[in-house]
């Protein structure tokens, strides 16, 4: 699992765990991926970690290569690393850009390539892309990071429709969750109101865990393409940007 040290990784990762899953965390902060996978054996789990930066393919590699070394084989990857620094696109934050299209895309797609040959060795397997409803509801400051959701969103929908028929793949899009999303803002204003927005309205990360974890317990002939979970107080039109994922 990338990005799992936090928010919605860390919450998914845990709930697998609790289900009886041996789960193998990756993200860039060994301090707190060593703090979950101890949570988690305090919790009588079975975890491990490895450091791991999406941005560097034979990170991924590195990753999956773990989970087939300590635990036998490879059921599902969860890719949910993802940043923000969301900002309108005359501010010309072009640093930002290069970065979410680095995690939040390419990082997706090096987690893919690194968990496909092993799904198609074991003739088996499940990919599931956390991607965001900022992707579904357009706004301003959030074209950057819609794209690169959108973009996940397209390559998740067609490896499913390549898959065959025992590989299941399928995106999940938060709605306003409540996250570490806003420390990443770059532009202040956006970073405040978009705060604000989470304080009165956000669901916490484990309501998302619990959908990724519905679709991953189908039955091996039920594949969920797509879940989108948001807060029933969550407008569908909203003039303020909404910290997606």
């Amino acid at each position: 699992m990338a990005g799992a040290s936090s928010g919605i990784g860390r919450a998914t990762a845990m709930l697998l765990a609790e289900r009886g899953a041996f789960v193998v965390l990756g993200a860039r902060r060994e301090d707190a991926l060593k703090s979950v996978t101890n949570e988690i054996a305090r919790s009588g789990g079975r975890a491990s970690y490895r450091p791991t930066d999406v941005r560097r393919r034979e990170d991924l590699d590195a990753l999956v290569a773990l989970a087939i070394r300590e635990g036998g084989r490879l059921d599902a990857i969860v890719n949910c690393a993802g940043i923000g620094p969301i900002s309108r696109f005359d501010a010309l934050d072009v640093g930002g850009w290069d970065a979410m299209i680095d995690v939040n895309l390419r990082g997706t797609l090096y987690g893919i390539a690194a968990a496909l040959p092993v799904f198609r060795r074991q003739n088996s397997g499940h990919v599931v892309n956390v991607i965001s409803t900022a992707g579904i509801r357009l706004v301003p400051s959030m074209g950057v990071y819609a794209a690169t959701k959108n973009a996940v969103r397209t390559a998740t929908e067609v490896l499913r429709q390549e898959a065959g028929p025992h590989l299941r793949v399928t995106e999940a899009s938060p709605g306003m969750t409540a996250t570490e999303f806003t420390d990443g803002i770059t532009d202040q204003a956006t970073r405040e109101a978009t705060a604000g927005q989470v304080d009165a309205i956000a669901i916490p990360p484990d309501a998302i865990a619990r959908g990724i974890l519905y679709a991953i317990e189908q039955p091996p002939e039920v594949d969920v393409g797509s879940i989108v979970i948001r807060p029933t107080a969550q407008p569908e039109m909203t003039p303020r940007p909404s910290p997606l994922a």
